[in-house]
Formats: C-alpha cells, sequence, structure tokens
C-alpha cells in the first residue's frame, strides 16, 4: 500500500554504509530526507549522492538528515563511495541503506513491477519531527532530481507550519507570501502580519514573509 502525505513514515531497522540504522531513534527531531535508487554504480545517481553530500551545511541549518537507499549490499556501497567522492570531488556525509532484503523497499512502496520487479524506484520522502511524511516525488530514472526543489519545499513547510501562511508558486525564501484563506479576523491578521498585507482579491492576500 502507497504512502500518503500526513502518514506515519514506518520505522525499520537496516543496515548501511553508517552501520545499523534504527531509523525513528537516528531521525531524533530533525527532519529527514528519505531517498532511493536502482542499484549502485548508476550515473545519475551518482551525481545525486554528491550534490547531496555537497549540500551537508544547507540541511543541516534546516535541522535535516539525509539518507539514501539501494537494494545493494554493504560492501558495494563502500566501493560506490568511492567513486561518488572521486567522480563528484566530494566526501559522501550520510548513510546508504543496504537494503538487499527488500524490507525498506517494502515498506515504503519502492518495488513497482511496472518499472522494474526487482529494483527500487527513485522516489524521495521528505519526513517531518513528528515522523509524518510532508513531501513524496517519484522521478523516472533518466531525469536527475532537482535538490534545490526538495529545499525550498522544506523552506515552505518549516515556514507555513509555524505561521498562517501558504507559499505561492515557484515561492523562493524571502520572497511574499499568501495569508491562509480561513485567517479572516482583522485583528489578528494586524497581531500575526504587522507590515501589512496586500489584497489582489479577498481570497489573495500577499504578506512580506513573517520571519525576515
Amino acid at each position: 500500500m502507497s504512502l500518503r502525505l500526513g502518514d506515519i513514515a514506518p520505522d525499520f531497522e537496516q543496515d548501511s554504509s553508517a552501520g545499523k540504522i534504527r531509523f525513528h531513534e537516528w531521525l531524533g527531531d530533525s527532519w529527514g530526507v528519505l531517498f532511493s535508487h536502482p542499484a549502485d554504480f548508476t550515473p545519475v545517481c551518482t551525481t545525486e549522492l554528491g550534490f547531496t553530500a555537497k549540500l551537508k551545511d544547507e540541511f543541516a541549518k534546516r535541522g535535516v538528515k539525509a539518507i539514501a537507499l539501494s537494494v545493494d549490499p554493504v560492501d558495494s556501497h563502500h566501493k560506490w563511495i568511492e567513486d561518488i567522492n572521486e567522480t563528484q570531488n566530494t566526501i559522501v556525509n550520510f548513510p546508504i541503506l543496504a537494503d538487499a532484503d527488500r524490507k525498506v523497499s517494502d515498506l515504503y512502496d519502492l518495488i513497482h513491477p511496472n518499472a522494474n520487479d526487482t529494483l527500487t524506484v527513485r522516489s524521495l520522502f521528505v519526513i517531518d519531527p513528528n515522523k509524518k511524511i510532508r513531501l513524496t516525488i517519484t522521478y523516472p530514472a533518466s531525469t536527475g532530481r532537482n535538490f534545490h526543489e526538495i529545499l525550498r519545499v522544506i523552506d515552505s513547510l518549516q515556514l507555513t507550519d509555524n505561521y498562517k501562511v501558504a507559499t505561492p508558486a515557484n515561492w523562493q525564501d524571502g520572497e511574499e507570501v499568501v495569508i491562509v484563506p480561513s485567517l479572516k479576523d482583522e485583528e489578528e491578521i494586524k497581531r500575526r502580519f504587522p507590515k501589512g498585507y496586500r489584497a489582489v482579491k479577498p481570497y489573495l492576500r500577499l504578506t512580506p514573509q513573517p520571519n525576515k
């Protein structure tokens, strides 16, 4: 059964390139990005893992832990990591789950028979500190992930969790946001958004990002 937004991310214990991982314990109070790969030594995924390593500081300032998954065993992961470090000019600084028994793949519905009945599809999950799934994206094998978009969504989620706002199309951190339609009371709006707002339509009210 496929996971939906708001579902609790399944817990598991699995081997990884960094040793045994108990997922919920490993996440702790952090946000998490769990992303899967069809197999080790695949070209697009090699670039993705390298780019993820380079985003270490960006993830850290948002309180996010990254963890990857492939169905190959740990010894294969270590050899692949050597290639990633060499070709992408970085150091892989996060675990790669070794899901040889497909335990995690089954929990997260990562085996899609219409794509391939043995290899995981390229799915990504953003998980919040309450262990709830907040974003799911599944990419075709030929298209590398846009990790800037992943960071953008995390920025939006963290902002909208704390303020009664939503983020419009193509929003970037620091730009105007939308006051949620459910907020009607003008006194409360003034209190929450002291910088004011502009009403394009009664249901479309834009205000400066409140935490900037």
